[in-house]
């Protein structure tokens, strides 16, 4: 759409529009901030984002969470033998995994950062096969979990990644916003094939910013079987 038709269809002046679009309004109300967001078709992550930036909170960063993992989130974690899962933080750091999330990213680069893994190993590829999809959907949540001051350290890692990869680059400049919550997935693993799993997070009560990442399969599926295998290869006997 061009400008003035969005600025129509928003019910501010087109002059106002180009304000606010080159920072030079810098106090839109929540009533154009709503009606910019239904133009656009935001969803609610992306709403949610569109007003923090508009209206950002006093504190001067977004903080990010410990590294230390709870013990007893460690042992549920540790519990389960059959589902693999991780621990993450807002940049995607891998915090702590099962048995079976090991065996799971076994093999690929850069598995501490579930971004540097997408980005920068040449094997994510494969083992992504919807990979843009799949960069797409993580870099939106980094957006989401950066808000309007975001932390140096998240900073640190988009620098780090806007100069090792072309393909950050680009995904990052469509400002997608979006936390990740729940989807199926595929995966082709370099020992048990293609895996087709539900993925889930929870947060972590007591560990702001921390969430258990863990992945399912459909009962009685090849990906079902699948798991066994590398569960029986690798988890049990480590």
């Amino acid at each position: 759409m061009r400008r003035d038709e969005v600025a129509q269809l928003a019910g501010v002046s087109a002059d106002y529009y180009v304000r606010l679009e080159q920072g030079r309004e810098l106090h839109p109300s929540d009533q154009v901030l709503a009606a910019l967001a239904r133009v656009f078709r935001l969803n609610v992550e992306a709403a949610e984002h569109l007003f923090s930036l508009a209206n950002p909170r006093p504190s001067a960063v977004r903080p990010m969470s410990s590294p230390e993992v709870d013990p007893n989130v460690l042992r549920l974690i540790a519990n389960w033998d059959r589902i693999p899962a991780l621990v993450t933080n807002g940049r995607l750091d891998v915090l702590a995994r099962n048995a079976l999330g090991v065996a799971l990213y076994e093999g690929m680069k850069h598995a501490d950062n579930l971004l540097r893994l997408t980005f920068l190993d040449p094997e994510a590829r494969r083992f992504y096969p919807d990979w843009e999809r799949e960069a797409v959907f993580k870099v939106a949540h980094l957006r989401a979990v950066a808000g309007p001051r975001p932390h140096r350290s998240l900073l640190a890692l988009v620098e780090e990644l806007s100069r090792e990869s072309e393909d950050f680059r680009r995904i990052w400049a469509r400002h997608d916003v979006r936390a990740r919550t729940q989807e199926s997935r595929r995966l082709i693993h370099r020992e048990v094939g293609e895996l087709i799993l539900w993925h889930v997070t929870f947060s972590i009560d007591g560990s702001p910013g921390q969430r258990i990442f863990v992945a399912m399969a459909d009962p009685g599926s090849r990906s079902e079987d699948a798991l066994m295998r590398l569960s029986m290869t690798h988890a049990v006997g480590r």
